[in-house]
């Protein structure tokens, strides 16, 4: 919070006095001091209160109670502001360094959920919606933006698996929803779980499911019409927080296919390049904007003379916005993305998306999870690790380490066999559900662990276990793929 919010120096503070999750309530009231010490800026606390108090500690007596604010009558003031005129700050996530407080405009920002969420999703005042996403995630943004295309939407304050793996499913079935978003990372888990939901749930009223977040496996795609409905229009989008928005993604009258996504959004010139700022056509490529679009970033908060932003996404094709992620476009015009252009695997000057090879991996019987990285060593060695996580009850056998390398071998290519296969507890990943293969590639290269930003992490303590076996591997050399 503290790289966040210190560095904007907030003058009002709105937090909870508690709340319920997993099952037991948990009091807040202990943090406010320490709060208040790495946001001095804060001169007035607003506490939303929403426990019994007798569940919660003490509140502050300087603090205002939310209920009582609300309880007074008050007309809303409004104000004509420019187009341009700074909405919010949203924030990049931070996992190599102190996050970027991206700024968005009111008019760029109203234009984009229009067109995302009224035309590419389809909405309108027939509709409920519901979106399983996290406060810290930009889809937040866009659950609230949905209101307006006069949607109903569903909100869900509390453990994503309470009660079942299904638990979001088990949301969208109760609520009668017609769309539900989601990250890849939700249906894949229901699928490893083994649930069935339409066995136990009725999807009649479902028309639509939003993919985002990460590549969704080619198994989850089936998984979804066998398992969930076969009559639902399965979609992919793909964007970011930089403009709250998607540059590829789904529409309502093109054809689904599985593990491809449909096209551009409207009026967002997207393009495959490759290193020589040329456009390709069915290879991998790095995912550019050709032309502005009405949400990119008004600026970076603390950024006076610009500096950072142009690093950001300039730097690489000067006047052309690169985004960082490999993407194949097809001559139809559909693409694949391959995963962050930063984490790709280059063995032998051969590029490969990272999530290519972990869709692959992840299918292998066995295998809960799994996460490669590709690092660039001193004296111009390369090593390229892959992280298993196995399912409970298994162990990383000699006997799994050889299904895998079969499965890439026969799937990808032998130049794709890892150095070494490594049993982990985890795959790292950020609150929004991200691999943090970046952070980890950067350990391995020699990285000083003090350097990563733990509290973007849905683990602190998985992300501490790469850093130890990056130190192990400086310290004893790669043990290779038998």
């Amino acid at each position: 919070m503290a790289d966040r919010f210190a560095q904007i120096e907030p003058k009002v503070l709105f937090t909870v006095d508690g709340y319920e999750f997993g099952g037991k309530l948990r009091d807040m009231t202990g943090s406010y001091r320490a709060l208040r010490e790495v946001l001095p800026s804060v001169e007035h606390l607003i506490v939303v209160d929403q426990l019994p108090p007798e569940s919660v500690g003490d509140i502050p007596e300087d603090a205002m109670r939310y209920s009582d604010i609300v309880a007074s009558h008050a007309e809303p003031v409004y104000e004509q502001v420019p187009f341009e005129h700074p909405l919010w700050i949203l924030y990049s996530s931070g996992t190599t360094g102190k996050p970027k407080g991206i700024v968005h405009s009111h008019g760029g920002v109203v234009l984009e959920f229009l067109k995302a969420l009224g035309l590419h999703a389809n909405l309108g005042p027939t509709d409920t919606a519901y979106f399983a996403v996290a406060t810290t995630w930009m889809v937040w943004n866009m659950l609230v933006g949905i209101l307006l295309t006069g949607s109903t939407i569903i909100t869900y304050d509390g453990a994503p698996t309470f009660g079942g793996a299904q638990k979001s499913l088990s949301l969208v079935a109760q609520n009668k929803a017609t769309f539900f978003g989601t990250g890849a990372g939700v249906l894949t888990m229901v699928e490893r779980s083994g649930v069935v939901p339409n066995v136990q749930e009725d999807f009649s009223a479902l028309r639509s499911i939003l993919v985002t977040g990460s590549p969704l496996p080619d198994s989850t795609w089936d998984w979804v019409y066998q398992s969930v409905s076969d009559n639902v229009r399965l979609g992919s989008d793909s964007g970011g927080t930089d403009i709250t928005s998607a540059f590829i993604g789904s529409n309502p009258f093109q054809p689904v296919h599985r593990g491809e996504i449909m096209g551009p959004y409207l009026g967002v010139d997207v393009q495959a390049w490759n290193a020589q700022g040329e456009r390709v056509w069915d290879e991998v490529g790095e995912l550019v904007i050709t032309k502005p679009m009405p949400s990119m970033p008004v600026y970076f908060w603390n950024d006076l003379d610009g500096s950072r932003y142009r690093a950001a996404y300039f730097d690489m094709y000067p006047g052309t916005w690169r985004h960082g992620d490999w993407v194949t476009q097809s001559k139809e015009g559909t693409f694949v993305v391959h995963g962050r252009s930063d984490s790709t695997i280059n063995r032998g000057g051969i590029r490969m998306g990272s999530a290519d090879i972990t869709h692959v991996v992840d299918q292998v019987p066995g295998v809960l999870a799994s996460m490669v990285i590709g690092a660039e060593l001193a004296g111009g060695d390369y090593y390229m690790p892959l992280f298993v996580v196995p399912e409970p009850g298994r162990a990383l056998s000699d006997e799994l380490k050889a299904n895998i390398v079969t499965a890439i071998r026969e799937h990808i290519s032998p130049r794709y066999v890892p150095d070494e296969i490594i049993e982990a507890p985890a795959v790292p990943r950020t609150r929004t559900g991200k691999l943090l293969e970046i952070p980890v590639k950067k350990l391995f290269q020699g990285a000083d662990p003090s350097t990563l930003n733990r509290a973007t992490t849905e683990d602190a303590e998985v992300l501490d276990w790469y850093a130890r076996t990056a130190q192990s591997y400086t310290a004893r050399g790669p043990r290779p793929t038998e």
